[in-house]
């Protein structure tokens, strides 16, 4: 019984430590991502991800998610729903 349990919970560790990796490689750093990368972010088109591309390379990087509302159309309800999807 003590096996079996000890097996559980490994199987369990090894379960929430492959879901924190997992998160952690969906969130997209709005500084380095490519076009490509960013339009799999919800509310980023091509022309959003193309225009987040051109204010980083005429701003400088973002350095907080409020920072995105610097791009044209982009406003506070999308940079709210960003928040947990990207890093800077």
């Amino acid at each position: 019984m003590k096996t079996l349990l000890k097996a559980v919970l490994f199987s369990l560790s090894l379960g929430v430590a492959s879901l924190a990796v997992a998160q952690e490689a969906q969130n997209i750093n709005i500084n380095s991502a490519d076009a490509e990368m960013l339009i799999q972010l919800p509310g980023i088109g091509k022309a959003k991800a193309q225009a987040i591309i051109e204010d980083r390379e005429t701003n400088g990087p973002f350095s907080s998610p409020e920072d995105l509302s610097r791009v044209n159309g982009i406003g506070d309800a999308t940079v709210e729903s960003l928040r947990d999807q990207i890093t800077y």
